[in-house]
């Protein structure tokens, strides 16, 4: 790959060398970040049985803990890509390093809530910079493989902790949630050092190698800055099926074990399906990212969002059966993973890479709010109406969702203001 920058062409082997100038070999260390993190919120739904009936502590509370891990993760993503986009991802990765192997470790010292919220939230903090950087990683160095790269990335969350739900499992039951903590904690702090050496952006791709471009070349191609994405509607339509599709995938997440247990599902089936739908997950970031590639972002939104809209439907009313029960999580998550593959891309078609960490950072706050509705919502939704309800409302939002990706499809892209008034300036995907 090629980079055009200020009239000339960059190789990024001959700017950082074979090994480093390698897209591949970026995408693949941002992939071993992703999976880093993906404990963090995929294995969480194991640690809530354990960590209420040691401390007594109710279901509400505990996942209130999910709730602002998802909500630090998200809200400081905007400020995260900003930081991102001006001085590259190796130093946030090292912060993110830290973070992530203090604040997961961290839990299985905790005695009281306010120290679970405070460690979970450091952690969040952790995985937003690594999630962040990664993405803007493959919507920067895959312009022509956009969807594809963003899937293998996000699949990297969405299926990293599959290896390592059997090993948790079996710590839990017979050495604890604290050794469970402490052994992947410090693991993933470590590797994510490491790969921190190791990620660059393409050469002239950060902030100011474009700022430098635009104004040596007024005529040159540009992306939208947040500032102005924010005023578009197509930002507000993406943000509003961004948080409809989150609750429900949250919602899966963070509420399996407990759901499960409600309706006399075994702890060995549980382990199973979290597995399982670790791999659906992360095989639905890829395949739906790939297929979008080919028939168009808004329209892989409206199939998959409406599969997932009745495989949520149906869990309540036949996930009592335990082959079902697993069947349905597994058809739940590879229906829902693409959204971290699709969002992106759908972000970078309209608005540009500029500032692609940027302006996904936005988006992605937007999982924030499926957060709250998916864990401290759903789980006090869940006490005083049950779980058909709260799967039910879940089913219609990815519903609403799919009819939203329609009119998204119907809508002229957006135009910069320079472009408007004949300033030349167009976006640049």
């Amino acid at each position: 790959m090629q980079v055009q920058t200020q009239g000339s062409v960059m190789d990024p082997k001959e700017v950082y060398g074979p090994f480093f100038g390698n897209r591949w070999i970026q995408l693949t260390f941002a992939v071993l970040g992703m999976v880093m993190i993906a404990n963090l919120q995929y294995a969480w739904t194991l640690f809530v049985p354990p960590l209420r009936q040691a401390f007594g502590w109710s279901l509400p509370a505990v996942q209130l803990g999910f709730t602002l891990f998802i909500l630090f993760e998200t809200y400081t993503q905007p400020i995260e890509g900003f930081l991102l986009d001006r001085f590259g991802p190796r130093v946030f990765f090292t912060v993110a390093g830290v973070l992530v192997g203090i604040g997961w470790t961290a839990l299985g010292y905790v005695k009281t809530l306010p120290a679970l919220y405070f460690f979970y939230g450091l952690a969040g903090l952790g995985a937003g910079f690594v999630y962040g950087g990664s993405i803007a990683t493959a919507v920067r160095w895959f312009p022509d493989k956009r969807g594809l790269a963003s899937g293998i990335i996000a699949a990297g969350f969405g299926a990293g902790s599959a290896p390592f739900i059997p090993f948790i499992g079996r710590m839990l039951e017979h050495q604890g949630y604290a050794t469970a903590f402490q052994y992947t904690g410090i693991l993933q702090g470590l590797v994510i050092l490491v790969v921190a050496q190791i990620l660059r952006n393409p050469p002239g791709t950060n902030h100011a190698s474009h700022a430098a471009q635009n104004k040596a070349r007024p005529e040159g191609k540009r992306g939208f800055a947040p500032w102005e994405m924010l005023k578009t509607p197509h930002f507000w339509l993406i943000y509003l099926m961004f948080i409809f599709m989150a609750t429900g995938g949250l919602l899966v997440t963070a509420q399996t074990k407990p759901f499960a247990k409600d309706i006399g599902i075994a702890s060995s089936i549980v382990i199973l399906a979290v597995t399982v739908d670790r791999l659906s997950n992360g095989l639905g970031r890829v395949t739906w990212g790939w297929v979008s590639d080919r028939i168009g972002r808004e329209t892989t939104m409206v199939i998959a969002y409406t599969l997932n809209a009745v495989f949520v439907f149906l869990m309540p009313i036949l996930g009592h059966n335990p082959v079902m029960f697993i069947a349905l999580v597994f058809f739940i998550m590879f229906t829902w993973g693409e959204i971290f593959s699709l969002f992106p891309s759908v972000t970078a078609d309209r608005f540009g890479t500029t500032y692609a960490a940027s302006n996904y950072g936005f988006v992605y706050s937007a999982k924030g709010i499926g957060g709250i509705l998916g864990g401290y919502v759903a789980a006090l939704l869940a006490q005083k109406a049950g779980w058909t309800t709260v799967f039910d409302v879940a089913a219609l939002m990815a519903f609403l969702a799919g009819m939203g990706a329609l009119i998204l499809n119907r809508m002229p892209k957006p135009v910069l203001p320079e472009a408007k008034t004949g300033g030349g300036i167009t976006t640049q995907g």
